[in-house]
């Protein structure tokens, strides 16, 4: 795609306190086989040094723009406050997390995927989580998929190919039609938004590996994993977009699996006595979903845990000591009655 034919395309990275990765997160912008872009980071009150090391480098290149919130805000807003600085000349638009980078030919392959099918709206592509690869579950060759199509494939067999904001490319006038772009009150809104998209329009995806993603302390990636925020989220898209995308009986079926799935995990996390934040997040999340929280069903599944246990003594003592291990423990076994932390939607 020559220069002179291609689209512009913004790119935003919202900041806080990342000075130790923005720097190479940059870089990756800069070293993109594709000119035609513009750049703007949003530092969020940063105090490591992050505004200063993104000012160095829109000294030398006048393509990048550094902008400062005047209060702090939480990682959504931020996220919202990031996207409603791309230019308004802009077709595309890409989200690159300060923390993150992605491959020199990211914005090129994402791009002409896009120009080559107007009906496409989000475009996607594998990643590097650490070093693993993620979203490697659409089939080869497909590259253009049907929005109704892929999130209905989502729910009912829990194909998941979005990724972050990190791993996709929007058009520009998706994100411009929506003021905020992202659901502030979700911390899996980047989730969300593609539902809430892909009714009408198309998915698109690159079957390569185009962005890096990592892991860090008080990232929301490392919230959402110690919370296991994936069961309240799941919940939320089946009772909200399940009527959109299933039938009645499809998504009364899979709230139903879901819950039973959802409740083993409770009673699991009971025996591993998870914090009083894990136990008011969920208890939130289930209330806010309509179904409410029920502790009998906890029991429950506490009950079936330890009836596998004693089926499958070996594997189950593997799984649980990878599972202390792996997260935060509360002193007792005791459900938190009180359910007002709001935690999990913090920066």
């Amino acid at each position: 795609m020559g220069c002179e034919f291609q689209p512009l395309v913004s790119v935003v990275t919202p900041a806080y306190n990342d000075g130790a990765y923005l720097a190479e997160c940059i870089e990756s912008v800069l070293a993109q086989t594709y000119q035609n872009w513009d750049y703007t980071i949003v530092d969020n009150c940063s105090t490591d040094g992050s505004v200063e090391i993104a000012r160095r480098y829109a000294a030398k290149d006048s393509r990048i723009r550094v902008r400062q919130n005047s209060q702090f805000l939480r990682a959504i807003s931020n996220h919202n406050a990031a996207l409603s600085q791309i230019s308004p000349e802009s077709k595309y638009c890409k989200v690159v997390f300060a923390d993150d980078w992605i491959f020199s030919n990211c914005l090129e392959q994402m791009v002409t995927l896009a120009e080559a099918h107007p009906s496409v709206g989000i475009v996607g592509a594998y990643a590097l989580d650490g070093d693993k690869v993620a979203w490697a579950g659409l089939p080869y060759p497909s590259t253009v998929v049907c929005g109704r199509e892929i999130c209905r494939r989502h729910l009912l067999d829990r194909l998941y190919v979005f990724g972050t904001a990190n791993c996709v490319l929007y058009r520009s006038n998706l994100v411009r039609s929506r003021n905020p772009f992202f659901n502030e009150a979700n911390i899996h809104a980047d989730t969300e938004i593609c539902f809430t998209v892909l009714a009408s329009c198309d998915f698109g995806f690159v079957h390569q590996i185009l962005s890096f993603t990592r892991e860090r302390r008080g990232s929301l990636s490392k919230i959402t994993r110690d919370l296991q925020t994936d069961f309240a989220c799941t919940l939320q898209l089946l009772t909200v977009y399940g009527p959109v995308y299933l039938t009645c009986e499809e998504k009364e079926g899979r709230v139903a699996e879901h819950l039973s799935e959802y409740y083993r995990y409770l009673g699991k996390s009971l025996i591993l006595g998870r914090n009083k934040q894990f136990w008011e997040y969920h208890r939130r999340e289930l209330t806010g979903a309509g179904v409410g929280f029920d502790r009998t069903r906890v029991v429950r599944g506490t009950l079936e845990t330890l009836f596998d246990a004693a089926l499958n003594p070996k594997n189950t003592v593997q799984r649980f000591l990878r599972s202390r291990h792996s997260r935060p423990r509360s002193r007792n076994l005791k459900i938190p009655i009180e359910s007002t932390s709001d935690a999990a939607r913090s920066s």
